[in-house]
């Protein structure tokens, strides 16, 4: 199954092209029962997380962490970061690069249709990774993108640490209108996490995306929130992704 990265559907507008970085991938050290792909924050890459995640407790999960394209930024004065979209402004006001959003998420989506058949896949993220996670949890209930291309992939488990979700404003309503995105939506689960002291992405950001997601149908969602903690992952995070994942996916002990 292959995914295009045209991103305007048949429009005529020119297409950018979005040259991504090196994947690296995390091969499972017991059984193949589940295949995640996890995406970096701002400025980062694939290889960091995938250091981190080799020594979490999941042998039965394969991870794969893409690094993003490298762009301008607006928020960051325009200069080149890997980024997975373009942004100017944390708010649920500020313009959203659907054209970033819709190129990133076919990327993610094209890495995981290779997987074998018997195996569940989901996205994880960190801050802007994590808003990336969450837009590929909408363009799966919506059966679609936002350029209106076919989304195809059966997400099992989606997890956004201190992050945001793009496009939150318009969401409930799109969702209302189609049955099966409500549903869709309703069998999707969804784990966010957010220091309450963060100050790169607020913890008000997380709390709002959680209740986006809520109102817009989101029944199996799960908000934990980390006292006293910022822009960073702690150990106990950790270990609760890592309990959340085994129960929704399924997945056999950490032996």
């Amino acid at each position: 199954m292959s995914y295009s990265h045209n991103t305007m559907g048949s429009g005529s507008r020119t297409t950018r092209t979005f040259e991504f970085g090196r994947t690296h991938v995390v091969r499972p050290k017991g059984k193949h029962q589940a295949t995640v792909v996890w995406l970096h924050g701002l400025g980062d890459n694939g290889s960091t997380w995938s250091q981190l995640l080799e020594s979490l407790p999941l042998p039965n999960i394969k991870w794969i962490c893409p690094t993003a394209p490298t762009r301008p930024v607006a928020l960051l004065g325009g200069f080149p970061y890997t980024a997975w979209f373009d942004v100017g402004e944390l708010s649920a006001d500020g313009p959203d690069d659907w054209e970033g959003l819709d190129a990133s998420a076919a990327h993610i989506a094209n890495l995981l249709s290779t997987e074998p058949s018997d195996v569940k896949v989901g996205i994880g993220g960190f801050s802007m990774g994590a808003a990336m996670a969450l837009y590929s949890a909408t363009a799966f209930a919506l059966g679609r993108y936002g350029n209106g291309n076919p989304y195809s992939i059966n997400l099992r488990a989606i997890v956004g640490l201190s992050g945001w979700l793009p496009g939150s404003r318009c969401l409930r309503n799109k969702i209302e209108v189609s049955h099966e995105a409500a549903r869709r939506a309703a069998s999707l689960p969804v784990m966010l996490g957010h220091g309450t002291c963060d100050d790169v992405v607020p913890y008000k950001h997380g709390e709002i995306s959680a209740h986006s997601l809520s109102v817009a149908g989101f029944r199996n969602l799960t908000f934990k929130h980390y006292e006293g903690i910022g822009h960073y992952t702690i150990p106990k995070e950790m270990n609760e992704v890592c309990n959340w994942l085994t129960a929704r996916l399924g997945l056999e002990g950490s032996r």
